[in-house]
């Protein structure tokens, strides 16, 4: 068969596209090892992505944790419907503008950015309604890892020494994460007991002990300790949401996204305003391709940082900005020729880790939990090894915004899972994790894939560009010098950065062929792609 892309790899990761019947895609190959253990029991796809994510939290704990926050888009072949969660926690009750009086911009670390956590009631909804296996199970690897230990990889021990600075200081941090005094090393053994003991707890009650039994008592104990808000009742009254998916049209496919308060209505807003380019026509990797998708995301940007927000505060809807006839009057802003400073548009009325799962049966999972900014808030519960994020950094101050800080609130996210769709059908499950980079990624993997034929794995191995605060773009060190000078005639300001993990995010695909799967990992973390 004669599929839509080219097997042609053009760049330089070494990696090879992994062809199988069952897949898991994922950032350390320890956790994609336990996905297939579960598919290999029987399991879905579901029962794999979950495993894995579990799994994660101990062997990739510089990005996410028991304490994370997750978002999942699934393809069930049973309903043959997309399926969304939005399993990101809310602020505690006592979170008003006036907690915050005073500052600049929301707390970085401590208990004053820790929102409810929300993965643990996303792993139990998930297993509930889609998995095959005892919930118990799906945390046998993880256990595992956590009490006779795993050998650390790599890039995960980089990051990790890294984090030794910012976080040595706060609270059971350096008691759980700095053995022997400092950060593990490449190949060095890492256990945590504490973390196998709150796994089994988690396991043998569903989750229910993390909202409403031990494990909640003594999060809400160390927060009051340490000045927290965190109360009981809002720990019980913590609730994950099925929704809709919202999507949009680009080159004959639908891509998909999880609706506010994540932040992945950018890049569909980019896709619409793409959409009245002929992109194609222009060399891919060009300045002149670059620039243009760097312009869209820019206006998308502008909008998304304005309005999304949980949506029960924001001024518009989705739908709203996702109006073709908005993001075509939006495009037309774009010089083809140079770069511009945009404001936000008024339409009219009306630290992460990133898997991917796929089955025989057709079941996909798209599936991101995060910490958010590498180990998050830097608290970890003591004697639990829960380390928790820290989302209500995203909240803002500024008043009359719909994204303020107040109690009950989910903030503006950044954690964002992908799928695309043709003509109702499933295509692609992907994800890019990397804060604000994620949108910026959605959009080029796809510009890249649906303009240019490129297969799943060259998507991810191309060199990219990031949008920074103040409209400055960093350029992987890997683009052609061709491409940097054209965008710098055309008036960018340029940096270059070096460090591909947190810069420039990282991603894993699932591309649905007849027969099986392309499953493809990107270089810049651990991680791998394996089926069977």
């Amino acid at each position: 068969m004669n599929h839509p892309f080219s097997y042609a790899l053009p760049y330089t990761s070494n990696r090879q596209p992994v062809l199988a019947r069952n897949v898991v895609s994922t950032s350390q190959p320890l956790a994609t090892q336990a996905g297939l253990r579960m598919l290999a029991k029987g399991g879905t796809a579901v029962d794999a992505a979950l495993a894995t994510a579990i799994a994660l939290t101990i062997t990739e704990p510089c990005s996410n944790g028991l304490g994370s926050d997750l978002f999942c888009i699934l393809w069930d072949p049973d309903t043959r419907r997309l399926h969304g969660l939005n399993a990101s926690g809310r602020a505690p009750a006592g979170w008003s503008p006036e907690r915050f009086k005073g500052m600049s911009a929301m707390p970085r670390t401590g208990w004053d950015t820790v929102t409810i956590p929300g993965a643990v009631s996303g792993w139990a909804a998930l297993s509930q309604r889609f998995g095959k296996l005892p919930f118990a199970d799906l945390f046998e690897p993880g256990i595992d890892y956590a009490r006779r230990g795993y050998l650390v990889s790599p890039i995960v021990a980089t990051k990790w020494a890294n984090a030794v600075p910012i976080f040595e200081n706060v609270p059971g941090w350096a008691e759980h994460f700095m053995p022997h005094g400092r950060a593990p090393h490449t190949a060095e053994l890492f256990q945590c007991e504490a973390m196998a003991r709150s796994m089994e707890k988690i396991a043998a009650s569903r989750g229910e002990t993390f909202y409403r039994g031990e494990l909640a008592a003594a999060m809400v104990a160390h927060a009051r300790s340490l000045g927290g808000a965190h109360t009981p009742d809002d720990f019980a009254g913590h609730t994950c949401d099925w929704v809709e998916p919202i999507g949009i049209d680009y080159r004959g496919s639908t891509v998909h996204e999880i609706p506010p308060n994540g932040q992945g209505i950018a890049a569909l807003m980019a896709l619409g305003m793409l959409e009245n380019f002929d992109v194609a026509g222009l060399a891919n990797d060009s300045a002149r391709s670059l620039h243009v998708q760097i312009e869209a995301m820019k206006l998308a940007f502008a909008d998304a940082y304005r309005y999304v927000a949980d949506p029960r505060t924001m001024e518009v809807t989705p739908a709203q900005l996702l109006d073709k006839a908005y993001l075509k009057e939006r495009a037309k802003l774009i010089d083809p020729d140079r770069a511009t400073h945009f404001a936000h548009g008024m339409p009219g009325p009306g630290g992460t880790v990133y898997l991917t799962a796929a089955d025989e049966s057709g079941m996909m999972v798209s599936l991101i939990q995060s910490n958010y900014q590498g180990f998050g808030s830097g608290i970890v519960v003591p004697g639990t090894g829960i380390s928790l994020q820290n989302r209500g950094s995203g909240f803002s101050l500024q008043p009359g915004h719909p994204n303020l800080v107040g109690g009950g609130k989910r903030p503006f996210h950044t954690i964002i899972p992908g799928f695309m769709t043709r003509s109702g059908e499933p295509v692609l499950s992907f994800g890019i994790m990397g804060g604000a980079m994620q949108p910026q990624a959605h959009l080029q993997t796809m510009v890249r894939l649906l303009d240019y034929g490129q297969n799943p794995q060259a998507c991810l191995d191309a060199p990219r560009w990031r949008i920074d605060p103040g409209m400055m773009v960093d350029l992987e060190l890997q683009a052609a010098d061709a491409a940097r000078d054209g965008l710098m005639a055309m008036g960018h300001t340029l940096i270059a950065k070096y460090d591909a993990y947190m810069d420039f995010g990282a991603g894993q695909f699932a591309y649905r062929i007849p027969g099986g799967y392309v499953a493809a990992s990107d270089w810049r973390r651990d991680g791998h792609a394996a089926g069977f």
